[in-house]
Protein backbone atom coordinates (compact mmCIF):
# COMPACT_ATOMS: atom_id res chain seq x y z
CA UNK A 1 0.00 0.00 0.00
CA UNK A 2 1.41 3.35 -0.92
CA UNK A 3 2.48 5.55 1.90
CA UNK A 4 0.34 8.48 0.66
CA UNK A 5 -2.84 6.46 0.92
CA UNK A 6 -2.01 5.40 4.43
CA UNK A 7 -1.47 9.01 5.45
CA UNK A 8 -4.86 10.04 3.99
CA UNK A 9 -6.70 7.25 5.80
CA UNK A 10 -5.09 8.20 9.08
CA UNK A 11 -6.15 11.82 8.63
CA UNK A 12 -9.71 10.85 7.83
CA UNK A 13 -9.87 8.55 10.85
CA UNK A 14 -8.59 11.30 13.11
CA UNK A 15 -11.22 13.74 11.79
CA UNK A 16 -14.05 11.23 12.27
CA UNK A 17 -12.97 10.51 15.80
CA UNK A 18 -12.85 14.25 16.58
CA UNK A 19 -16.38 14.74 15.32
CA UNK A 20 -17.72 11.84 17.35
CA UNK A 21 -16.03 13.17 20.49
CA UNK A 22 -17.61 16.61 19.95
CA UNK A 23 -21.08 15.15 19.48
CA UNK A 24 -20.78 13.10 22.63
CA UNK A 25 -19.67 16.15 24.59
CA UNK A 26 -22.60 18.25 23.40
CA UNK A 27 -25.07 15.49 24.15
CA UNK A 28 -23.77 15.14 27.66
CA UNK A 29 -24.04 18.87 28.34
CA UNK A 30 -27.67 18.94 27.10
CA UNK A 31 -28.68 16.05 29.31
CA UNK A 32 -27.03 17.70 32.25
CA UNK A 33 -28.90 20.99 31.65
CA UNK A 34 -32.52 19.59 31.45
CA UNK A 35 -32.99 18.81 35.18
CA UNK A 36 -32.17 22.40 36.15
CA UNK A 37 -34.81 23.87 33.80
CA UNK A 38 -37.58 21.68 35.21
CA UNK A 39 -36.76 22.84 38.69
CA UNK A 40 -37.06 26.46 37.74
CA UNK A 41 -40.45 25.88 36.08
CA UNK A 42 -41.73 24.08 39.15
CA UNK A 43 -40.64 26.97 41.33
CA UNK A 44 -42.51 29.49 39.12
CA UNK A 45 -45.71 27.44 39.23
CA UNK A 46 -45.57 27.19 43.00
CA UNK A 47 -45.07 30.96 43.30
CA UNK A 48 -48.07 31.70 41.02
CA UNK A 49 -50.30 29.32 42.93
CA UNK A 50 -49.42 31.02 46.21
CA UNK A 51 -50.19 34.45 44.72
CA UNK A 52 -53.58 33.24 43.45
CA UNK A 53 -54.38 31.83 46.87
CA UNK A 54 -53.60 35.17 48.48
CA UNK A 55 -55.83 37.07 45.97
CA UNK A 56 -58.67 34.59 46.49
CA UNK A 57 -58.42 35.09 50.23
CA UNK A 58 -58.57 38.91 49.77
CA UNK A 59 -61.62 38.52 47.49
CA UNK A 60 -63.39 36.39 50.08
CA UNK A 61 -62.71 39.01 52.75
CA UNK A 62 -64.12 41.76 50.45
CA UNK A 63 -67.26 39.72 49.81
CA UNK A 64 -67.72 39.25 53.51
CA UNK A 65 -67.41 42.99 54.11
CA UNK A 66 -69.96 43.75 51.33
CA UNK A 67 -72.40 41.25 52.79
CA UNK A 68 -72.03 42.88 56.21
CA UNK A 69 -72.61 46.34 54.75
CA UNK A 70 -75.66 45.12 52.80
CA UNK A 71 -77.14 43.64 55.96
CA UNK A 72 -76.43 46.88 57.82
CA UNK A 73 -78.15 48.94 55.07
CA UNK A 74 -81.16 46.62 55.15
CA UNK A 75 -81.48 47.12 58.88
CA UNK A 76 -81.21 50.90 58.48
CA UNK A 77 -83.82 50.89 55.69
CA UNK A 78 -86.27 48.96 57.84
CA UNK A 79 -85.64 51.33 60.68
CA UNK A 80 -86.26 54.37 58.47
CA UNK A 81 -89.46 52.85 57.08
CA UNK A 82 -90.73 52.23 60.58
CA UNK A 83 -89.79 55.78 61.58
CA UNK A 84 -91.52 57.23 58.51
CA UNK A 85 -94.66 55.23 59.24
CA UNK A 86 -94.61 56.40 62.83
CA UNK A 87 -94.23 60.03 61.70
CA UNK A 88 -97.12 59.73 59.25
CA UNK A 89 -99.35 58.26 61.93
CA UNK A 90 -98.37 61.01 64.33
CA UNK A 91 -99.02 63.71 61.67
CA UNK A 92 -102.36 62.13 60.82
CA UNK A 93 -103.36 62.19 64.52
CA UNK A 94 -102.33 65.83 64.81
CA UNK A 95 -104.04 66.93 61.54
CA UNK A 96 -107.13 64.79 61.94
CA UNK A 97 -106.91 63.38 58.34
CA UNK A 98 -105.45 60.24 56.85
CA UNK A 99 -102.40 60.32 54.53
CA UNK A 100 -104.59 59.46 51.55
CA UNK A 101 -107.00 62.28 52.33
CA UNK A 102 -104.13 64.73 52.77
CA UNK A 103 -102.61 63.63 49.47
CA UNK A 104 -105.96 64.02 47.70
CA UNK A 105 -106.45 67.49 49.16
CA UNK A 106 -102.97 68.63 48.13
CA UNK A 107 -103.50 67.35 44.58
CA UNK A 108 -106.91 69.02 44.37
CA UNK A 109 -105.49 72.37 45.51
CA UNK A 110 -102.64 72.06 43.03
CA UNK A 111 -105.03 71.13 40.22
CA UNK A 112 -107.27 74.12 40.98
CA UNK A 113 -104.31 76.47 40.96
CA UNK A 114 -103.04 74.94 37.72
CA UNK A 115 -106.46 75.28 36.05
CA UNK A 116 -106.77 78.91 37.09
CA UNK A 117 -103.29 79.69 35.80
CA UNK A 118 -103.96 77.76 32.59
CA UNK A 119 -107.21 79.69 32.06
CA UNK A 120 -105.40 82.99 32.46
CA UNK A 121 -102.66 81.93 30.08
CA UNK A 122 -105.19 80.56 27.57
CA UNK A 123 -107.15 83.83 27.61
CA UNK A 124 -103.99 85.85 27.07
CA UNK A 125 -102.79 83.53 24.32
CA UNK A 126 -106.20 83.55 22.64
CA UNK A 127 -106.38 87.35 22.65
CA UNK A 128 -102.88 87.63 21.27
CA UNK A 129 -103.48 84.87 18.70
CA UNK A 130 -106.72 86.47 17.55
CA UNK A 131 -105.05 89.80 16.98
CA UNK A 132 -102.09 88.23 15.21
CA UNK A 133 -104.30 85.87 13.19
CA UNK A 134 -106.49 88.70 11.96
CA UNK A 135 -103.47 90.69 10.88
CA UNK A 136 -101.86 87.62 9.35
CA UNK A 137 -105.07 86.63 7.55
CA UNK A 138 -105.36 90.08 5.99
CA UNK A 139 -101.78 89.89 4.80
CA UNK A 140 -102.22 86.38 3.39
CA UNK A 141 -105.41 87.24 1.54
CA UNK A 142 -103.94 90.45 0.17
CA UNK A 143 -100.80 88.62 -0.97
CA UNK A 144 -102.82 85.83 -2.58
CA UNK A 145 -105.13 88.22 -4.44
CA UNK A 146 -102.16 90.25 -5.61
CA UNK A 147 -100.40 87.15 -6.95
CA UNK A 148 -103.48 85.86 -8.75
CA UNK A 149 -104.21 88.86 -10.93
CA UNK A 150 -105.90 86.80 -13.64
CA UNK A 151 -107.35 88.62 -16.62
CA UNK A 152 -111.12 88.81 -16.39
CA UNK A 153 -113.61 89.22 -19.23
CA UNK A 154 -117.34 89.74 -18.95
CA UNK A 155 -119.57 86.95 -20.24
CA UNK A 156 -122.18 88.12 -22.75
CA UNK A 157 -124.97 86.39 -24.60
CA UNK A 158 -124.10 87.83 -28.02
CA UNK A 159 -121.16 87.14 -30.33
CA UNK A 160 -120.33 89.01 -33.51
CA UNK A 161 -119.31 87.27 -36.74
CA UNK A 162 -117.65 89.19 -39.57
CA UNK A 163 -119.01 88.75 -43.12
CA UNK A 164 -116.82 88.58 -46.22
CA UNK A 165 -119.21 91.04 -47.86
CA UNK A 166 -122.69 92.53 -47.52
CA UNK A 167 -124.01 90.04 -50.10
CA UNK A 168 -123.85 87.27 -47.54
CA UNK A 169 -126.65 88.86 -45.53
CA UNK A 170 -129.07 88.02 -48.31
CA UNK A 171 -127.78 84.45 -48.48
CA UNK A 172 -128.21 84.01 -44.75
CA UNK A 173 -131.80 85.27 -44.89
CA UNK A 174 -132.68 83.16 -47.94
CA UNK A 175 -135.82 83.19 -49.99
CA UNK A 176 -138.76 84.28 -47.84
CA UNK A 177 -136.48 83.97 -44.77
CA UNK A 178 -136.05 80.21 -45.27
CA UNK A 179 -132.37 80.03 -44.34
CA UNK A 180 -132.51 82.20 -41.24
CA UNK A 181 -135.51 80.25 -39.93
CA UNK A 182 -133.72 76.97 -40.52
CA UNK A 183 -130.56 78.30 -38.84
CA UNK A 184 -132.44 79.40 -35.73
CA UNK A 185 -134.45 76.17 -35.49
CA UNK A 186 -131.39 73.93 -35.89
CA UNK A 187 -128.98 75.83 -33.66
CA UNK A 188 -131.43 77.24 -31.08
CA UNK A 189 -129.74 80.64 -31.39
CA UNK A 190 -131.01 83.94 -32.75
CA UNK A 191 -129.32 85.35 -35.85
CA UNK A 192 -129.42 89.15 -35.74
CA UNK A 193 -128.98 90.81 -39.14
CA UNK A 194 -129.22 94.60 -38.95
CA UNK A 195 -127.70 97.62 -40.64
CA UNK A 196 -124.25 97.09 -39.13
CA UNK A 197 -121.83 96.82 -42.06
CA UNK A 198 -120.24 93.42 -42.78
CA UNK A 199 -121.24 91.82 -39.45
CA UNK A 200 -124.04 89.69 -38.06
CA UNK A 201 -124.67 88.69 -34.46
CA UNK A 202 -125.51 85.34 -32.88
CA UNK A 203 -127.50 85.59 -29.63
CA UNK A 204 -128.16 82.77 -27.16
CA UNK A 205 -128.14 82.48 -23.37
CA UNK A 206 -126.52 79.00 -23.47
CA UNK A 207 -122.75 79.39 -24.06
CA UNK A 208 -122.35 75.91 -25.59
CA UNK A 209 -125.27 76.41 -27.94
CA UNK A 210 -124.01 79.90 -28.82
CA UNK A 211 -120.52 78.62 -29.60
CA UNK A 212 -121.86 75.82 -31.81
CA UNK A 213 -124.05 78.35 -33.66
CA UNK A 214 -121.08 80.67 -34.15
CA UNK A 215 -118.96 77.83 -35.56
CA UNK A 216 -121.82 76.82 -37.83
CA UNK A 217 -122.14 80.36 -39.18
CA UNK A 218 -118.40 80.71 -39.72
CA UNK A 219 -118.24 77.42 -41.65
CA UNK A 220 -121.25 78.38 -43.77
CA UNK A 221 -119.65 81.70 -44.64
CA UNK A 222 -116.36 80.01 -45.54
CA UNK A 223 -118.12 77.44 -47.75
CA UNK A 224 -120.56 79.87 -49.35
CA UNK A 225 -123.40 77.35 -49.57
CA UNK A 226 -126.31 78.29 -47.32
CA UNK A 227 -129.48 76.19 -47.33
CA UNK A 228 -131.40 74.22 -44.67
CA UNK A 229 -129.83 70.81 -45.35
CA UNK A 230 -126.37 72.32 -45.39
CA UNK A 231 -127.07 74.15 -42.12
CA UNK A 232 -128.00 70.88 -40.38
CA UNK A 233 -124.90 69.11 -41.70
CA UNK A 234 -122.53 71.88 -40.64
CA UNK A 235 -124.20 72.22 -37.25
CA UNK A 236 -123.55 68.57 -36.41
CA UNK A 237 -119.84 69.08 -37.14
CA UNK A 238 -119.87 72.27 -35.10
CA UNK A 239 -121.29 70.46 -32.07
CA UNK A 240 -118.41 67.98 -32.30
CA UNK A 241 -115.91 70.83 -32.63
CA UNK A 242 -117.47 72.61 -29.63
CA UNK A 243 -117.14 69.49 -27.48
CA UNK A 244 -113.53 69.08 -28.62
CA UNK A 245 -112.84 72.71 -27.67
CA UNK A 246 -114.34 72.06 -24.24
CA UNK A 247 -112.07 69.02 -23.84
CA UNK A 248 -109.03 71.14 -24.74
CA UNK A 249 -110.13 73.80 -22.27
CA UNK A 250 -110.20 71.18 -19.49
CA UNK A 251 -106.77 69.88 -20.48
CA UNK A 252 -105.35 73.43 -20.59
CA UNK A 253 -106.76 74.13 -17.12
CA UNK A 254 -105.10 71.12 -15.49
CA UNK A 255 -101.87 71.79 -17.40
CA UNK A 256 -101.81 75.39 -16.17
CA UNK A 257 -102.05 74.15 -12.58
CA UNK A 258 -99.45 71.41 -13.03
CA UNK A 259 -101.90 68.57 -12.25
CA UNK A 260 -100.88 65.59 -14.37
CA UNK A 261 -102.68 62.62 -12.80
CA UNK A 262 -106.34 63.71 -13.03
CA UNK A 263 -108.72 61.06 -14.36
CA UNK A 264 -109.68 61.68 -18.05
CA UNK A 265 -113.39 61.67 -17.14
CA UNK A 266 -112.81 64.48 -14.65
CA UNK A 267 -110.87 66.47 -17.26
CA UNK A 268 -113.80 66.11 -19.69
CA UNK A 269 -116.27 67.22 -17.01
CA UNK A 270 -114.08 70.21 -16.19
CA UNK A 271 -113.97 71.16 -19.86
CA UNK A 272 -117.77 71.18 -20.03
CA UNK A 273 -117.76 73.96 -17.41
CA UNK A 274 -116.14 76.34 -19.91
CA UNK A 275 -119.67 76.72 -21.34
CA UNK A 276 -121.31 77.38 -17.98
CA UNK A 277 -121.57 80.60 -16.02
CA UNK A 278 -122.48 81.37 -12.44
CA UNK A 279 -123.81 84.90 -11.88
CA UNK A 280 -122.06 85.94 -15.07
CA UNK A 281 -118.72 84.37 -14.06
CA UNK A 282 -117.30 81.61 -16.24
CA UNK A 283 -117.22 78.52 -14.01
CA UNK A 284 -114.03 77.00 -15.44
CA UNK A 285 -112.20 80.33 -15.16
CA UNK A 286 -113.53 80.59 -11.59
CA UNK A 287 -112.15 77.12 -10.77
CA UNK A 288 -108.71 77.91 -12.18
CA UNK A 289 -108.62 81.22 -10.32
CA UNK A 290 -109.76 79.52 -7.10
CA UNK A 291 -107.05 76.85 -7.51
CA UNK A 292 -104.36 79.52 -7.85
CA UNK A 293 -105.72 81.33 -4.80
CA UNK A 294 -105.94 78.14 -2.73
CA UNK A 295 -102.38 77.20 -3.67
CA UNK A 296 -101.09 80.63 -2.72
CA UNK A 297 -102.98 80.60 0.60
CA UNK A 298 -101.67 77.12 1.36
CA UNK A 299 -98.10 78.16 0.59
CA UNK A 300 -98.45 81.16 2.88
CA UNK A 301 -99.77 79.01 5.73
CA UNK A 302 -97.52 75.99 5.23
CA UNK A 303 -100.35 73.63 4.25
CA UNK A 304 -100.27 70.96 1.50
CA UNK A 305 -100.36 73.07 -1.68
CA UNK A 306 -101.16 70.14 -3.98
CA UNK A 307 -104.28 69.05 -2.08
CA UNK A 308 -105.61 72.62 -1.79
CA UNK A 309 -105.02 73.42 -5.46
CA UNK A 310 -106.57 70.14 -6.62
CA UNK A 311 -109.64 70.46 -4.37
CA UNK A 312 -110.22 74.09 -5.42
CA UNK A 313 -110.04 73.10 -9.11
CA UNK A 314 -112.66 70.38 -8.59
CA UNK A 315 -114.92 72.06 -6.03
CA UNK A 316 -117.64 73.07 -8.56
CA UNK A 317 -117.30 69.90 -10.62
CA UNK A 318 -120.91 68.95 -9.86
CA UNK A 319 -122.27 71.96 -11.76
CA UNK A 320 -121.57 70.13 -15.03
CA UNK A 321 -123.73 67.10 -14.27
CA UNK A 322 -126.63 67.85 -11.94
CA UNK A 323 -130.09 69.37 -12.04
CA UNK A 324 -131.46 72.06 -9.75
CA UNK A 325 -132.74 69.56 -7.17
CA UNK A 326 -129.34 68.21 -6.17
CA UNK A 327 -126.42 69.81 -4.40
CA UNK A 328 -123.55 70.34 -6.82
CA UNK A 329 -121.07 70.08 -3.92
CA UNK A 330 -122.22 66.61 -2.90
CA UNK A 331 -122.58 65.45 -6.50
CA UNK A 332 -119.08 66.67 -7.36
CA UNK A 333 -117.63 64.98 -4.27
CA UNK A 334 -119.33 61.71 -5.22
CA UNK A 335 -117.90 61.92 -8.76
CA UNK A 336 -114.40 62.71 -7.46
CA UNK A 337 -114.59 59.83 -4.97
CA UNK A 338 -115.64 57.40 -7.71
CA UNK A 339 -112.51 58.33 -9.68
CA UNK A 340 -110.10 57.69 -6.81
CA UNK A 341 -109.47 61.21 -5.54
CA UNK A 342 -107.84 61.56 -2.10
CA UNK A 343 -110.28 61.72 0.86
CA UNK A 344 -109.02 65.19 1.79
CA UNK A 345 -109.83 66.44 -1.72
CA UNK A 346 -113.29 64.83 -1.64
CA UNK A 347 -114.02 66.32 1.79
CA UNK A 348 -112.99 69.81 0.65
CA UNK A 349 -115.35 69.52 -2.35
CA UNK A 350 -118.38 68.41 -0.32
CA UNK A 351 -117.73 70.96 2.44
CA UNK A 352 -117.18 74.10 0.36
CA UNK A 353 -120.82 75.22 0.88
CA UNK A 354 -121.03 73.87 4.46
CA UNK A 355 -123.45 71.08 3.53
CA UNK A 356 -120.82 69.00 5.31
CA UNK A 357 -118.94 70.64 8.19
CA UNK A 358 -115.29 71.28 7.18
CA UNK A 359 -112.86 69.35 9.38
CA UNK A 360 -109.53 70.02 7.64
CA UNK A 361 -107.47 73.11 7.00
CA UNK A 362 -107.54 72.33 3.28
CA UNK A 363 -111.35 72.42 3.22
CA UNK A 364 -111.39 75.83 4.95
CA UNK A 365 -108.82 77.20 2.48
CA UNK A 366 -110.93 75.99 -0.46
CA UNK A 367 -113.91 77.84 1.03
CA UNK A 368 -111.78 80.97 1.36
CA UNK A 369 -110.45 80.72 -2.21
CA UNK A 370 -113.97 80.19 -3.57
CA UNK A 371 -115.26 83.22 -1.66
CA UNK A 372 -112.37 85.44 -2.77
CA UNK A 373 -112.78 84.51 -6.44
CA UNK A 374 -116.56 85.00 -6.34
CA UNK A 375 -116.65 88.21 -4.32
CA UNK A 376 -113.86 90.23 -5.87
CA UNK A 377 -115.06 93.35 -7.77
CA UNK A 378 -116.41 92.53 -11.23
CA UNK A 379 -116.46 88.78 -10.75
CA UNK A 380 -120.21 88.21 -10.85
CA UNK A 381 -123.29 90.03 -12.07
CA UNK A 382 -126.67 89.11 -10.71
CA UNK A 383 -128.65 90.40 -13.73
CA UNK A 384 -127.11 87.98 -16.24
CA UNK A 385 -127.64 85.04 -13.91
CA UNK A 386 -131.30 85.99 -13.48
CA UNK A 387 -131.71 86.20 -17.26
CA UNK A 388 -130.09 82.79 -17.79
CA UNK A 389 -132.23 81.27 -15.05
CA UNK A 390 -135.40 82.64 -16.63
CA UNK A 391 -134.44 81.27 -20.05
CA UNK A 392 -133.70 77.85 -18.56
CA UNK A 393 -137.05 77.83 -16.78
CA UNK A 394 -138.81 78.69 -20.04
CA UNK A 395 -137.18 75.73 -21.80
CA UNK A 396 -137.90 73.41 -18.87
CA UNK A 397 -141.62 74.26 -18.82
CA UNK A 398 -142.00 73.62 -22.54
CA UNK A 399 -139.88 70.46 -22.59
CA UNK A 400 -142.07 68.82 -19.93
CA UNK A 401 -144.94 68.27 -22.42
CA UNK A 402 -145.22 64.99 -24.33
CA UNK A 403 -144.21 65.01 -27.97
CA UNK A 404 -141.72 67.88 -27.58
CA UNK A 405 -138.33 67.13 -29.18
CA UNK A 406 -136.38 70.36 -28.75
CA UNK A 407 -136.99 73.68 -27.03
CA UNK A 408 -135.03 76.90 -27.56
CA UNK A 409 -135.50 80.19 -25.70
CA UNK A 410 -134.43 82.94 -28.14
CA UNK A 411 -134.72 86.69 -28.56
CA UNK A 412 -133.32 87.28 -25.03
CA UNK A 413 -136.04 85.12 -23.53
CA UNK A 414 -138.91 86.92 -25.27
CA UNK A 415 -139.62 83.97 -27.57
CA UNK A 416 -139.81 80.20 -27.02
CA UNK A 417 -139.56 77.89 -30.02
CA UNK A 418 -140.86 74.39 -29.50
CA UNK A 419 -140.11 71.65 -32.04
CA UNK A 420 -142.51 68.71 -31.77
CA UNK A 421 -142.56 65.21 -33.25
CA UNK A 422 -145.08 65.27 -36.14
CA UNK A 423 -146.10 61.65 -35.57
CA UNK A 424 -147.08 62.42 -31.96
CA UNK A 425 -148.50 65.94 -32.20
CA UNK A 426 -151.05 66.98 -34.83
CA UNK A 427 -151.64 70.49 -36.15
CA UNK A 428 -154.59 70.94 -33.79
CA UNK A 429 -152.53 69.63 -30.90
CA UNK A 430 -149.77 72.09 -31.79
CA UNK A 431 -152.11 75.06 -31.34
CA UNK A 432 -153.39 73.66 -28.04
CA UNK A 433 -149.82 72.96 -26.89
CA UNK A 434 -148.81 76.56 -27.60
CA UNK A 435 -151.70 77.84 -25.47
CA UNK A 436 -150.89 75.42 -22.62
CA UNK A 437 -147.23 76.39 -22.54
CA UNK A 438 -148.08 80.09 -22.61
CA UNK A 439 -150.54 79.63 -19.72
CA UNK A 440 -147.96 77.74 -17.63
CA UNK A 441 -145.30 80.39 -18.26
CA UNK A 442 -147.74 83.13 -17.25
CA UNK A 443 -148.67 81.26 -14.07
CA UNK A 444 -145.19 80.18 -12.96
CA UNK A 445 -142.75 82.90 -14.03
CA UNK A 446 -142.27 86.60 -13.50
CA UNK A 447 -140.90 88.47 -16.53
CA UNK A 448 -141.04 91.89 -18.17
CA UNK A 449 -143.15 92.42 -21.32
CA UNK A 450 -144.46 89.45 -23.29
CA UNK A 451 -143.17 86.00 -24.22
CA UNK A 452 -144.19 84.47 -27.54
CA UNK A 453 -144.56 80.68 -27.77
CA UNK A 454 -144.05 79.19 -31.23
CA UNK A 455 -144.71 75.48 -31.79
CA UNK A 456 -143.08 74.15 -34.96
CA UNK A 457 -144.42 70.93 -36.48
CA UNK A 458 -142.46 69.89 -39.52
CA UNK A 459 -142.83 66.68 -41.53
CA UNK A 460 -140.08 65.39 -43.77
CA UNK A 461 -139.96 62.55 -46.24
CA UNK A 462 -136.56 61.35 -47.41
CA UNK A 463 -135.73 58.93 -50.21
CA UNK A 464 -132.44 57.91 -51.78
CA UNK A 465 -131.99 57.20 -55.49
CA UNK A 466 -129.37 54.52 -56.18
Amino acid sequence: MPIELVVVLVIVLVVVLGVVVMLLTLLGRRRGAEPGADARRDALLVEREERLNRERAELDRARGELADREASLGRRERALTQAETACELQLAELAGVSPEQARTQVLADAAADAKAEAARLAAAIEDRATAEAEQRARAVVATSVARVAAQQTAETSVVTVALPSEDFKGRLIGKDGRNIRAFEQVTGATLIIDDSPDVVMVSCFDPRRRDAARRTLVDLLADGRVHPARIEEVHQRSLTATDAAAQRAGEDAVAELGITDLAPELVTTLGALTFRTSYGQNVLAHLVESAHLAGTLAAELGVDVGVCRRAALLHDLGKALIDDERSHALAGAELARSHGEHPDVVHAIEAHHNEVAPTTVEAVLVQAADAISASRPGARRESLEAYVQRAQNLEKIAAAHPGVERVYAVQAGREVRVMVAPEQVSDADSRALAREIAAEIQAQLTYPGQIKVIVVRESRATAVAR
